[in-house]
């Protein structure tokens, strides 16, 4: 009877777990987006937006069926939040666009404010809706500089109202959920979920390796991530220990 040797089971296991790895890592693999950079629940409609950094949103649903495709002009979008009549997006060194629905008309907000500073290397990377105002990430690779903006839109500008500086490097995407604000960074491949009212980290849960850039949940027990190599990818709550 011939035997196999120590090595070549080893190997055998190695090519199996990868095989399952990448077998898992596609299941979770909703929907090809390029540049995917920011994506927000639509409660009234349950289905997603999804941002693209070229410009473009989309509306896709929980099963990552493309239900249409906009190109919205030259912008770098960075981040979603869907409402019942419009979307609000942000323009990573710019501000806020408006984006009526129905009608795709858009307005523009441009930040105005003191105690901040946006730049091409500290740009604004993931919005969420907090009551009746937005928080901005302000992406940084340095702790000192890493902050949320509190802002409150007016008749033709989004007025920074409070800066928050949460030490969270490369916040790339935020979601608002249960009074929690959930903060992915692409750098730590890392889900932060941070009491904004303390200023406080309440837990940090490590994520495959992959260009997280936005965060959503669903009202089904789904978290969804925009992978900006071109994806959008979805988890259970409890895969991620959220539930």
């Amino acid at each position: 009877m011939k035997t196999v040797s120590k090595s070549a089971i080893i190997i055998f296991m190695f090519i199996l777990t990868a095989c399952h790895t990448s077998k898992k890592s596609k299941m979770h693999k909703i929907a090809s987006i390029s540049e995917a950079s920011g994506i927000s629940y639509c409660d009234n409609t349950d289905t997603l937006i999804v941002a693209g950094d070229e410009g473009s949103i989309y509306e896709i649903n929980a099963k990552g069926k493309i239900l249409s495709a906009n190109k919205l002009g030259n912008y770098d979008l960075e981040g979603a939040v869907c409402e019942n009549d419009r979307i609000i997006l942000a323009v990573e060194n710019k501000g806020l666009l408006e984006v009526n629905r129905k009608t795709l008309k858009t307005k523009f907000f441009k930040l105005k404010g003191s105690g901040f500073k946006i730049t091409n290397k500290q740009g604004i990377e993931g919005i969420a809706k907090i009551k009746n105002r937005y928080c901005l990430a302000v992406q940084s690779d340095k702790k000192r500089d890493s902050k949320l903006l509190i802002v409150q839109l007016d008749k033709n500008s989004a007025d920074v109202q409070k800066v928050i500086k949460h030490k969270i490097i490369d916040s790339a995407g935020l979601a608002y959920k249960n009074k929690k604000l959930y903060i992915v960074s692409d750098k730590k491949d890392a889900l932060y979920i941070y009491d904004i009212d303390s200023n406080k980290i309440d837990k940090k849960i490590k994520l495959k390796k992959f260009a997280q850039e936005g965060v959503a949940f669903d009202k089904k027990n789904n978290i969804f991530f925009a992978d900006d190599n071109g994806a959008v990818m979805k988890y259970k709550l409890k895969e991620l220990g959220l539930q």
